[in-house]
């Protein structure tokens, strides 16, 4: 009976027990995280969609107070006629009349069509400022396009401080247009959230605030940050750039950005094109959840701790038995002359645990002897190479050659045992490296392959890759490697794929890339809409070749792609088609921007004023601008149309920008 007992407390099924216990109270605490992380992700989740419901909720807010104040505009403007502008006492009588039109806007003004300002209205009263607002664009897009206009935010001309501007044409009965109604927002009175800022958040608990298209800060609670872009914003500026990089769209319908640490939305509006941004941080959404949270994992702690103290001494009683095989077991590879010392003498679970140590370690030591030798000899074929070789394992160098550390710039002792990312020259490919290396040892294939490699003192190198694993389908082997500095092959071959499809006196795109391009774009219809193509031919640029020489041409062609790059987006493609005539494909451009861009090249180019041999040389352009449109069939449809508007200009007497109708590029289709 006495030695079933001793036999019973002995076993290790016993002690297993006993460790399962503990399991059990780790998972009873495992499984209390996960489902207090589970209500946080969904507390979360819910908390996204309401900031997502109350932004867009500010955002409609808004859009309607914009069409108000455009209604109150246009109402006014509707019992203003040419007579009254030039009336003085009665101009002012009707601004002093109009508490609700003012009360609006910070400042309600009235121009001529010269851009001279006859009447302005504020807080202060009505006064007849002498200022003029010709040279701004919002004033003179209101002329061009005859509707109500919402301005970029601009510096007021009489307050001097950041305002966006609504403006309203006054035209009469017969259509003639006598001037412009407009009103005044300022952007440090936060006069565009109006009641909506009553619902922003406070002090700590996160920021709302409204941008531009471009960004920039319309609204802000320090007046330092106004018209300063979304970037500069900590709360917000991460979830600025993903903004950016999906297209800066302003959804109406709202949208969720990330941002660590916060929970960030968004939502547009339409017409002016402004973004309400609200950022409100997790914390604070979560605080009742962490609490709780809190007071829980105190309380588990607590059990947690009492619990181990009871396991800790059961276990000390139950495994001092096993004291000296755990002391044998901590020199079990000390060396073949311990190899058969200091092992228990005992029977049952312990003895044979203790037998098969034994052998294990036996096992180890041959194992050992035959890696030793096939170390040496991998060794000597290593040093004979003419390429960098290394062998790895376990994601590490174990043995490296002469010629590999001198590829690298590094000592063997710096390189051994380190891990293998550090020669590569991003992390990035490192991984894409590891993946294709992969696949291919699963095919029993080799690996080859060409990668960016970063010597110890930080420069870059092409470096030939060739793999392959010691044993096929055992990783743990390791892998043998061999490196071959390829960067002059490299460079070699870029610059051939390169001069394949640029023009090598100018340095742009030639025809045969422009024309891939092109088609590109048009088989992408109707998704790359909207996108333009101009055409542009120099004006009196034969007489440079026939009276200065080809010499003073092909400098004046390579100042002409210089000034023509200098006034395209950095998205646009500029190409030499061949001889004096270039084009442009302006992709995601909307035909006034086109416009725009075609005639800053036309200036560009009639501003260049070459010199040469003691006389200035200067050329002029004709530019044909044909937007693409769904009916374009082909390349050479686009291409014709845009041709056609190019001899247009010239036949209109050179230096000029035409642009195709659109039935001639419903004929040429």
């Amino acid at each position: 009976m006495a030695s079933r007992l001793a036999d019973a407390l002995g076993s290790i099924k016993l002690r297993l027990t006993l460790a399962g216990i503990a399991a059990l109270a780790a998972g009873i605490t495992l499984s209390t995280v996960l489902l207090v992380g589970k209500a946080e992700r969904d507390l979360l989740g819910r908390q996204r969609e309401q900031q997502l419901e109350e932004v867009v909720r500010i955002a409609r807010g808004l859009t309607s107070r914009v069409l108000d104040r455009q209604e109150a505009l246009r109402l006014s403007a509707g019992q203003l006629d040419a007579a009254l502008l030039h009336d003085d006492a009665r101009l002012r009588n009707f601004l002093e009349n109009k508490p609700l039109l003012r009360s609006q806007f910070a400042n309600v003004f009235i121009v001529l069509p010269d851009g001279r300002m006859i009447a302005y209205a504020d807080a202060a009263g009505v006064r007849s400022p002498q200022v003029s607002l010709a040279d701004r664009d919002y004033f003179r897009r209101t002329l061009a396009e005859r509707r109500p206009i919402v301005s970029e935010p601009v510096s007021g001309r009489v307050s001097d401080e950041p305002v966006v501007l609504f403006t309203q044409p006054l035209i009469d009965a017969d259509g003639a247009l006598f001037g412009v109604l407009g009103g005044a927002l300022r952007l440090a009175g936060r006069d565009l959230l109006g009641d909506a800022s009553r619902d922003r958040p406070e002090g700590n608990a996160g920021l709302e605030v409204i941008t531009d298209a471009q960004g920039r800060l319309l609204t802000h609670p320090l007046r330092r940050q106004l018209l300063q872009p979304l970037s500069s914003e900590a709360w917000l500026a991460d979830a600025f750039a993903e903004w950016l990089r999906i297209g800066a769209p302003a959804e109406p319908s709202g949208l969720l950005l990330r941002q660590d640490g916060q929970v960030v939305t968004l939502a547009g509006v339409p017409g002016p094109d402004w973004v309400v941004w609200r950022s409100v941080p997790e914390a604070a959404l979560l605080e009742p959840l962490h609490r709780a949270r809190r007071e829980a994992r105190l309380w588990a702690v607590g059990l947690v701790a009492a619990f181990s103290f009871a396991l800790l001494f059961m276990l000390w009683r139950l495994l001092r038995p096993l004291k000296q095989l755990e002391l044998r077991a901590q020199h079990l590879f000390d060396g073949s002359q311990a190899l058969h010392e200091g092992w228990p003498e005992a029977g049952g679970e312990i003895g044979r645990l203790a037998r098969v140590l034994h052998h294990v370690a036996a096992e180890r030591a041959q194992l050992e002897s035959f890696n030793g030798q096939v170390m040496r000899r991998l060794s000597s074929v290593m040093a004979a190479a003419p390429v960098g070789i290394c062998f790895t394992r376990d994601k590490r160098f174990e043995l490296v050659s002469a010629e590999f550390c001198r590829l690298f710039g590094r000592d063997e002792a710096d390189m051994l045992g380190q891990p293998v990312n550090t020669i590569y020259a991003s992390n990035e490919d490192y991984q894409a490296l590891g993946a294709q290396a992969l696949a291919a040892f699963r095919e029993h294939k080799p690996y080859a392959g060409e990668w960016q490699m970063l010597r110890a003192d930080g420069t870059r190198f092409w470096g030939q890759l060739r793999g392959r694993p010691v044993a096929d389908g055992d990783p743990s082997a390791g892998t043998i490697w061999s490196v071959a500095d390829i960067t002059d092959q490299v460079a070699a071959r870029e610059q051939l794929e390169w001069s394949a499809t640029h023009d090598a006196l100018t340095g742009l795109a030639n025809r045969k890339l422009f024309a891939q391009r092109l088609a590109r774009v048009v088989e992408a219809l109707p998704r790359s809409l909207p996108a333009v193509v101009v055409m542009i031919d120099l004006d009196r640029f034969k007489p440079i070749n026939d009276c200065a020489g080809h010499a003073a041409g092909d400098a004046m062609l390579k100042a002409v792609a210089v000034a023509i790059a200098s006034r395209v987006r950095a998205s646009d493609l500029v190409a030499r088609l061949g001889g004096d005539e270039f084009a442009l494909l302006l992709e995601r451009c909307p035909h006034d921007t086109a416009l725009r861009i075609a005639e800053n090249v036309r200036k560009a180019i009639g501003a260049i004023a070459l010199g040469w041999e003691g006389r200035t040389l200067q050329v002029g352009a004709s530019l044909g601008v044909a937007p693409l449109s769904e009916e374009v069939s082909g390349v050479d449809d686009w291409l014709a149309a845009a041709d056609a508007a190019c001899y247009a200009a010239k036949a209109a007497g050179r230096d000029a920008v035409r642009v195709a109708r659109a039935p001639l590029l419903r004929a040429v289709s």
